[in-house]
Order: C-alpha cells, then structure tokens, then sequence
C-alpha cells in the first residue's frame, strides 16, 4: 500500500463514472433513449440513430418496466444507491490517504441522473486543483469507459489539472474482492462439482476487430482470479446481447446448458460488475437462475459484486492517490496490454 504525501491543501475532485439506471418507472424509457442514441452503442448518424433510439425505447418501456420492478427499488435501478455508497466509502479512504488535502467524491452518469453535464457543473463549481478521472468499469471498452470520457471532455469547462485511470483489469483489490467471494460460493456448494461461469457484458465482435482491448482485459482478470484459486473447471461467457449483430461468446445461457449436459453446477461470477444492477439481480439471479434449474444445473450460484468491499474500495483509493503523482490517462496495476487501437493510451483521450 502506497504512503500518502506530505499535506498540501489541494482541492481534489474525484469523478466516478457508471452507467446509470432510471429511478423508477416513469424513467425507464428516457433512460433506454439516452442508452440507444449514444453513437458508441449505435455506431449511426444522428439523423438515422435518434429516431431509431426512439423506436426501441417505445417498443422496449414495457418489457423493462417489468424487469425493473422484480428488483425493490421502486421500479427502478440500485445503481445509483450502490454508487453513491462506493463514493461515500471512497472518500472516507482518501480522506485518511490526503489528509490536509480537501477532497470530493462525484458520480456521473452516462445514461440517467446525475448526469455528466450537471456532474461537470457541480465539480466545476468546487473549483478543484485536480481531478482524477476514474470509470467503474475495470475493464475498458469503447462502450463503456470511452464513451463517459469522451463526454465529460466535451462538457467540463472549469479549472484543475487532469489525469485518467483508463482501467484495472487485474488491480489488486479488485481481485482479493472477488476471490473472497468465489471462495464463499465454493464452499456453499461444497463437494458438489462445480464450473466458475466468468460472466461480462458482451459487447459485438466487430469492436474486438476493430481494436477495443475489452475482450483481452476481461481475459486478463479471469487469469489473475484463476492464479489465485488454482486449477478448477471454469468458461468465460458474455451476457445481455441485444441486436442482431454477432457478440462475442459463448453466451452465458450457452454456458449454463453446457454445464447441465455436463452434469456439473456452476458458481457464476460478474466478473465486469462491481455494482448490483438489473444485469445481476434480474439477468443474471431470475432470467438465468430459471434456465439453470430447466437444464438441472444443481447448485446454480452466484458470486455477489464487489460493491463497497473495503480491500476494493482501498485499491480505488491507491489508484487515486497514485494518480495524483501523474497526468494524463494510464491504467492501475497490470492486465492492460496498451497495444489495441482504441486503447486510450493511443486515440487521444486524456
């Protein structure tokens, strides 16, 4: 653990980027419109991409509305409330990391409220020294970290000096977190056998090809959970695909009916979340937990998200700190080749 500098009175913002949820279900179509007409998600024209993202937000309102309300967040999303309490935790930790520095927590959020122009308001009215950039995403992808970034470069206008953390596909509290929690789920199950499902966010292949490094950093963090746990039966899978393009697999329902043919179980583990949302708690706990038991997938388990894990919320903490020794954007700890065309290393960002 790195040791904290000498107090300097800076003013440190620290901006937490997600995805966001509706806060109930009167905004659950606004939010799917905001989701489909960002050009990272549909890679169309203005003029072809918002009046499609209208279409799908009106014909998907219902079918979502639904799955919203299984979850008890009043029909909406956790994530915010999951969001906030990292950012509360993250700040006590760098609090106790900068003591003499005064530092502030924000959240934005690419697709619901707080948005990134009210965030950049806000962090603009604090006047920070310094800002450090940092997405929930451990894994960067053109769909997810890139998208926020860019954002927020095109909405901030106030004083500080920047930085990125870009990614920390095998940073060490993210790991620990969730080794912690595969190892509670194994014991769960006990001598029954069992396959580790790692199950990301798929995104379509065309984007691999086109030179996002997501793929290669879900790998690298299935590889540093596996050097800890030691050999055992485990797949990489992806979940949630939408559209008719080809996205990367297997799938995790593919998956989960290769485990029943197996006759194996499977502990499933989100390995691309570090929040409880409807991809955790509806996909992956209701939609997959029903398709598991129709293929006698016996025990089906799932790993909880890291959350606000201390050792998790401690490692955000160092990549924090670490960062204010250095500008411009670079990830923390390993896992991060670099050599992919949209690393963010090499297009630009900051």
């Amino acid at each position: 653990m790195s040791v904290s500098a000498a107090p300097t009175g800076r003013r440190i913002a620290v901006v937490l980027f997600n995805l966001g949820g509706p806060d109930d279900a009167a905004s659950v179509k606004p939010f799917l419109f905001n989701l489909f007409n960002d050009p990272a998600i549909i890679g169309l024209p203005g003029i072809v991409r918002t009046p499609l993202a209208r279409l799908i937000s009106s014909r998907r309102e219902a079918s979502a509305q639904a799955n919203y309300a299984m979850m008890d967040a009043g029909g909406g999303s956790p994530l915010l409330a999951e969001t906030r309490a990292q950012a509360a935790a993250l700040q006590s930790a760098l609090s106790d990391r900068l003591a003499g520095d005064e530092t502030r927590v924000f959240i934005a959020m690419r697709y619901w409220n707080p948005l990134t122009d009210q965030t950049a308001a806000e962090v603009a009215a604090f006047a920070p020294d310094e800002i450090v950039l940092l997405p929930l995403y451990p894994q960067f992808s053109t769909t997810t970290s890139q998208s926020s970034l860019r954002l927020w470069d095109k909405v901030y206008r106030g004083a500080g000096r920047s930085r990125t953390i870009c990614c920390y596909p095998q940073g060490a509290g993210w790991i620990e977190a969730q080794v912690e929690g595969i190892r509670a789920a194994l014991a769960e199950a006990g001598e029954r056998p069992v396959r580790l499902l790692f199950s990301a966010h798929g995104i379509p292949e065309k984007l691999v090809a086109k030179g996002d490094p997501y793929q290669e950093q879900v790998e690298a963090t299935v590889a540093a959970l596996m050097a800890r746990l030691g050999p055992r039966d485990h797949q990489i899978c992806y979940q949630s695909r939408v559209g008719p393009l080809k996205w990367l697999g297997p799938s995790t329902p593919e998956a989960i009916e290769a485990a029943g043919r197996d006759g194996v179980g499977a502990v499933v583990v989100p390995v691309a979340f570090v929040s409880e949302h409807i991809e955790t708690l509806v996909e992956l706990d209701i939609e997959y937990g029903h398709l598991a038991r129709d293929h006698g997938v016996t025990p089906y388990l799932r790993t909880p998200t890291v959350s606000a894990a201390p050792v998790f919320i401690d490692s955000l903490a160092e990549a924090v700190s670490d960062a204010l020794a250095r500008e411009g954007i670079a990830p923390f700890g390993p896992g991060c080749q670099g050599d992919w065309k949209a690393c963010p290393c090499q297009n630009g960002l900051r």
